[in-house]
């Protein structure tokens, strides 16, 4: 079992009695359900629906003074607060970024020995493992305490690599994706049952129209890593960007009706001068097509 501590992870904390239900009007995640140890993967969004952070959110126990933590990008936690901030109104809440007092440490292949308190298993993949809220100071103590052995984070960035589930920031662009680009839909995090959120009625019909075309998917790589951000290419025509990559495998943002055009044609993948390859062809062409949502 391994255990990263992920500097680049910071903490939100909402509380107040209006807590659960300020909350759950905003992010497209159902939170009422929330209990300590629990957590649900979320995101608020512009009111055209594109992603402004996405996060992990538990409930703190009431040793831990209770309220709503979110496990957020470090660089969004104090802009996410102020944002929060702005829409609680008269709502009887306290909105603070915790982040210089806790970050995260990211727990997998394998199942704790114990579950200090703050500690969750990650909503996204089950094979993501747990995360625990934790000082920086204390995580080699706390990896120990549960049987892990700490490493580097770059060994969580290549698993969550290999699983294909997509970084904010680095396989997609804050403020420039919807969450059905971001494949939130596939990982659990837009409830499409609950009650409004801001950017609601626009993710709700890309659903029910199935009109998502651009999707976050795995590739493999023939060479070095391509930085974030160069232009993948098939045919002479642009298909999409690359995202993160590491161990020969990376993430890519692509157009599915042009990247099943490509594969039709037999042509070849570039990122950059880097030949690249889907992960899985067949999922991307049955994306291509997809009219309905499943």
């Amino acid at each position: 079992m391994k255990a990263a501590f992920l500097p680049d992870r910071g903490v939100v904390k909402i509380a107040g009695d209006d807590a659960r239900g300020f909350l759950n009007n905003l992010v497209t995640s159902e939170i009422e359900v929330l209990t300590p140890g629990t957590a649900r993967f979320g995101a608020l969004l512009t009111p055209q629906g594109k992603i402004i952070a996405d996060f992990l959110i538990t409930e703190a126990p009431a040793g831990h003074g209770g309220g709503l933590l979110i496990d957020c990008p470090r660089e969004l936690a104090q802009p996410l607060a102020t944002k929060l901030g702005f829409y609680k109104l008269r709502a009887k809440v306290t909105v603070e970024n915790l982040s210089d007092a806790f970050g995260v440490l990211a727990v997998w292949d394998g199942e704790p020995g114990m579950k200090p308190d703050l500690t969750f298993a990650d909503p996204r993949n089950a094979e993501l493992g747990y995360r625990i809220l934790v000082p920086a100071d204390l995580a080699a103590k706390t990896a120990a305490l549960v049987g892990a052995e700490l490493v580097g984070a770059s060994a969580y960035e290549a698993h969550r690599i290999r699983l294909g589930v997509p970084r904010g920031g680095a396989d997609f662009a804050y403020g420039d994706a919807f969450p059905h680009e971001a494949n939130m839909d596939k990982l659990s995090g837009v409830d499409f049952d609950k009650g409004c959120y801001i950017g609601q009625e626009v993710v709700s019909r890309m659903q029910h129209r199935g009109t998502a075309r651009t999707r976050i998917v795995g590739v493999t790589l023939d060479g070095a890593a391509p930085a974030p951000g160069t232009e993948i290419r098939a045919a002479d025509k642009p298909i999409g960007t690359m995202g993160s990559s590491a161990d020969g495998r990376g993430l890519a943002m692509i157009r599915t009706d042009r990247a099943s055009d490509a594969l039709d044609a037999d042509a070849a993948f570039l990122a950059g001068d880097i030949a690249i390859h889907l992960a899985d062809a067949a999922a991307v062409r049955a994306l291509a097509t997809k009219k309905t949502p499943a």
